[in-house]
């Protein structure tokens, strides 16, 4: 991964953060999209910010973006923007939402940032390189045991009926009363620095999890489908993070034993 990238990674971050801190716990103009997600003035600013920059440099590469659409997609780089991840938290006042900042090439993430620009913490994951929180390399931790897992999840009200009977197999063999519901993003920051072990959602789209994969395998862990494929521009968005890839395979049997007994 060339520096150049990383360090434009970085300006794009910066660009984010000072346009969502003006609205953070102050009048953001809270709209419905036709999709019935919620977005503000700060998700459409900080997106603006980060595009602005990229169509100034980087006018041959692509870019995704949640707020603003698709353009050049046909590049072999592609740019994908989240410029809030976790809307609902950012509008409650809850700084556990994030910008994400991925660099696809091919369709695969290469690149990723997690910023949460209220408490001044950023991840950073490259292919080829380990992954740093503030600038200092992390690790993800070992699980020896579902039992002793904590497991993650934006809200179980997200999964539709087939997908909340996988989840819910996967709970019951986790730690009790460790569940942890909300965080969107910052689950798999948290997760890549070792202090939880599990994230499972579905629904996502590429903007949601391209920066998170070279965070979480940069930091030692795995993320993948839950059929075990690695994660691209093409998956259909059902995510698993694993900080114990020992633990994957384990994960998905789970996932598999409920398919086989409907």
């Amino acid at each position: 991964m060339r520096v150049d990238d990383i360090n434009l990674a970085h300006r794009l971050a910066d660009a984010a953060g000072a346009a969502i801190r003006p609205y953070y716990r102050q009048p953001h103009g809270l709209e419905s999209k036709g999709d019935s997600t919620p977005v503000t003035l700060a998700d459409r600013a900080a997106e603006a910010a980060m595009r602005a920059i990229l169509d100034a440099e980087r006018p041959m590469e692509g870019i995704i973006g949640e707020e603003y659409g698709a353009e050049r997609t046909e590049a072999s780089c592609i740019w994908v923007l989240d410029p809030i991840d976790g809307t609902t938290s950012f509008v409650a006042g809850r700084p556990i939402f994030g910008t994400l900042i991925a660099l696809c090439q091919d369709g695969w993430p290469m690149l990723g940032i997690l910023d949460q620009p209220i408490s001044g913490e950023r991840w950073v994951g490259a292919v080829g390189q380990p992954s740093t929180f503030n600038g200092a390399p992390i690790r993800t931790r070992p699980c020896p045991d579902l039992a002793q897992a904590i497991l993650a999840t934006t809200g179980p009200h997200y999964f539709t009926e087939q997908e909340a009977e996988r989840y819910l197999m996967l709970a019951s063999q986790c730690a009790r009363r460790r569940l942890i519901y909300g965080g969107d993003c910052y689950n798999y920051g948290l997760l890549a620095a070792g202090h939880i072990d599990l994230v499972a959602e579905s629904g996502l789209k590429l903007y949601d999890y391209a920066a998170l994969v070279p965070i979480v395998e940069g930091a030692g862990g795995r993320m993948c489908d839950w059929a075990g494929e690695p994660l691209t521009a093409e998956s259909k968005g059902d995510v698993l993070a694993c900080g114990d890839p020992a633990r994957v395979e384990q994960v998905i049997e789970i996932f598999r034993s409920v398919d086989t007994t409907n």
